[in-house]
């Protein structure tokens, strides 16, 4: 990892991803999301899909993380990817992650996929999650 700089559109969506996160407000997030966007949540096996269930969840775990930060962000090979190296809080937990994120050769956010430690934090963000969106994605998209 670390090879290519991204290309033009890629690094620009990277820098807009970077400024709403840090501005804490993700209302422009469908700017950047592939219509068949995917995202492989840390809790469920079967990825989620589409533009809208992904705006809704990624909004929803920004409300839940507090003291989120990233610390490193790697880029694949061939540009087109980047891993997010961040930590946050959910209540009493501290847990650590990483954000792994594919676009598309127009800077378009086509795969989003989470990975948390230790198990009781990814278990605090589970329960949140799940009591916060748990109904609304169990009917929208299973």
């Amino acid at each position: 990892m670390n090879a290519a700089p991204p290309e033009p559109a890629i690094a620009e969506s990277l820098k807009r991803w970077h400024q709403m996160i840090a501005a804490r407000r993700l209302d422009r997030l469908p700017e950047l999301l592939d219509p068949a966007v995917v995202f492989r949540s840390p809790m469920a096996h079967t990825p989620y899909q589409g533009a809208p269930t992904v705006n809704l969840i990624l909004n929803t775990v920004l409300g839940v993380f507090e003291d989120f930060t990233y610390h490193r962000e790697l880029f694949s090979d061939d540009g087109t990817s980047v891993v997010l190296e961040f930590s946050a809080r959910v209540g009493e937990r501290q847990l650590k992650g990483i954000d792994l994120i594919r676009f598309d050769s127009s800077g378009a956010i086509v795969e989003f996929e989470v990975m948390v430690r230790p198990m009781s934090g990814l278990q605090a963000l589970g329960e949140e999650m799940g009591r916060r969106l748990g109904p609304l994605l169990a009917a929208g998209n299973r």
